[in-house]
Formats: C-alpha cells, structure tokens, sequence
C-alpha cells in the first residue's frame, strides 16, 4: 500500500437490543441523558490518546488500546479507568484489544517489522507477556480475533501477494503462521486497515471475515476453518485508491454480516459506506440508505436480530433493520464501537465507543 494508505494505520443500562433500537430510532442527534432518550455518555480517561482498540466485557468493564502503547480498562463502568498499560510500550501503537474478561486480555500492536508485537494479561495489566514479535520487515499486522477463549488469529497485509495469518489455539500465549496455500491471491494494492479493530473478525467457533482496501475493489475474504482455506468476494463499498475500502466488519452470527468504510480522508465523499450479507459474506448487497459519511466501526446490538451501530469521525449511524438503512443519531468524533451483553435481554447490556483524543463513550438511556 501506498503511504497514504498506510497513514491512517501508523498515525493513526439495561436496555434489551430490540428497545434500545426503538428508542434510538426515535432519539435526536446530540440527545442527551436528560431527554430520556439513549445517547452516547463521555467516560473522561485522562489522556489525549487515541484509542481505536475497544473491547466491552459488560456494561461495567471495558477496555481500550492506542497510541502511546496505552491500554486503559475500567471495572466501574468508566467513572474511573486504570492505566494497565505494558512496561516500556510508548513507543508502540496499540490498535487492537480483544477482552475475555475484566483480567484477561490481548493486546495488538501494528507497524512493519518488529513494530507489530502481540502481548497478554492474565492479571488486568498487572504483568503483561509478549506473545508475538513479527520478524519478516514484510510483514505488517493489522488487526486479532478471538473464536473462543482458547482459538485466534490476526492478520498481517500480504506477504509474498497472500494475506499473512497467525493462529493461537491457547488463547494467544503462542503463535503460529498458517500455510498460504489457501488464501487467494491479493489483488495490487490491497491491504487492511488497523482503523477499529474490525478488519479480522469472527463468529461462532470456526468462521473468520477478513476486510480489504486501497485494491480495484474492496473485498470481504472468509474462512470456515479457522483460517485455513478462504473464499474471497466482492463487497460494493467503493475502493481503487489506497484510502479507500471495508474498514470494519460484524457478523451477528455465520450468515448476517454488516461492512462499512469509505474514505477516510477528511471532506472526501463516501456515497456507499454500508452493505450487507445474508449468505455468510458470499454475496454482499449496498445499503439502501447508507451512513452519509465515512465510517470504521461497527457491531450489533446483542439480543437484536436487527438492530447495529456504525462509528466514524462525523458521527453514529443506527440501523433497525439489519443494515439495509442507517439513521444517524449522533455526530460526535469516534472510531471503534462495541458492545457486550449479559445473559439475557435487558441484563447487563454494554455499547461502548472510543476514539480521538482519549474519548471514550457508554450507551446510556
């Protein structure tokens, strides 16, 4: 990828699912807690960081990850926030969390070389571990996913034209390159995007998406075998130049899936910033009605076969009916969202935002 492409990579309350959609739908842009209505609540940090790694355990306990080699976590839901972050990672960029729990932990760092590290906490932050340290100058990891506590991968732009895939099966404590022989080909140009998190996602305990850019077109690839062999295809989100394709990915389970991107350069049009899938990412349909802008971060509502939120640096976008039509409900600043749910609707529902300048955000009614 070219450096502008690689810019934004190195610089840069109880409500089940259905009721917070209606409520969302029905809320103004810019509602605030007094209005009654959902609305996106700042959880002061503390820092200026940007935090583009976001993982919600719950509605309580969340973690974020950014520049700085920062990683912050809070057990409060986000009144105060500890600064766990690794011993002697300042110089790293954090652009990835993915959380099993308020102790346990993984933590990506991107950049070439050795500049893309993989580390655990089995302690919240205590005491961290380098799992991972990228040798191959070719090699530049962007995002991790975890299918289970114990099985993962992360992804590395391609090396050699194929897309590069780690995999853990002891819940990142070691690592493993997997055999290219059944990743398809990159197209000239094509690369990932470590702008939320979400270009390497997963659903279920062996299905994994990956989301592509800055190619001819912008594709959404897909592994049943947890990263062994993959299917590739074309998304309708518009690419053909390094700042633009499919930033972020979710699946609400192995058939429903939402992408979204854009260009991420500021003033620059996005007209088709969503699509979807009903078929496992096989085929992906444009949004009728898609976020007016570019957007980075996406995920599901949890208890909501319908219900998901879309982030970007103008805004949030709801959609209530499964992606095919976005509202905006919001316009602050956020790169990443996600959210966690309890056991079952209304019990202990989470959505979590994070982004520049060390905003971070929780759902409120």
């Amino acid at each position: 990828m070219t450096p502008m492409g690689k810019t934004i990579r190195t610089v840069t309350a109880g409500l089940c699912g259905t009721a917070l959609a209606v409520a969302l739908a029905a809320a103004p842009a810019q509602a605030g807690p007094a209005t009654g209505t959902p609305a996106w609540e700042p959880k002061p940090t503390g820092t200026d960081v940007r935090f583009r790694g976001l993982a919600a355990v719950s509605r309580s306990s969340a973690w974020v990850a950014g520049s700085k080699g920062t990683v912050l976590r809070t057990s409060d839901g986000g009144r105060t926030w500890r600064n766990v972050s690794p011993p002697g990672a300042a110089e790293l960029e954090f652009r990835d969390v993915e959380a099993f729990d308020g102790r346990r932990a993984v933590v990506l760092a991107i950049g070439e070389g050795e500049s893309s590290r993989i580390l655990r906490t089995d302690d919240g932050g205590e005491s961290w571990t380098e799992t991972f340290r990228n040798t191959d100058p070719r090699a530049f990891y962007d995002c991790v996913t975890f299918l289970d506590r114990r099985h993962g991968l992360a992804m590395s732009d391609p090396v050699d034209g194929r897309y590069r895939i780690l995999s853990t099966a002891d819940g990142g404590r070691t690592w493993e390159v997997l055999p290219s022989a059944g990743m398809p080909a990159a197209l000239p140009g094509e690369a990932g995007f470590a702008a939320s998190g979400q270009c390497l996602v997963g659903s279920g305990p062996r299905d994994v998406w990956l989301a592509t850019g800055g190619g001819a077109t912008a594709r959404v690839l897909h592994s049943s075998d947890r990263g062994l062999n993959w299917t590739v295809a074309e998304s309708t989100i518009p690419a053909g130049d390094p700042a633009r394709g499919v930033f972020a990915l979710a699946f609400r389970d192995r058939a429903h899936g939402i992408a979204v991107g854009g260009d991420y350069r500021t003033g620059q049009p996005s007209p088709r910033a969503a699509a979807v899938s009903r078929d496992g990412g096989r085929t992906w349909r444009q949004a009728s009605t898609p976020p007016p802008a570019y957007r980075s971060g996406v995920a599901w509502l949890p208890h909501s076969r319908s219900a998901a939120l879309a982030v970007g640096p103008t805004g949030t976008d709801l959609t209530t009916d499964g992606g095919r039509t976005w509202r905006t409900v919001d316009t602050g600043s956020y790169d990443t969202v996600d959210c966690a749910g309890g056991p079952g609707p209304g019990l202990g529902l989470g959505c979590w935002a994070s982004g520049e300048k060390g905003r971070v955000a929780r759902l409120e009614r």
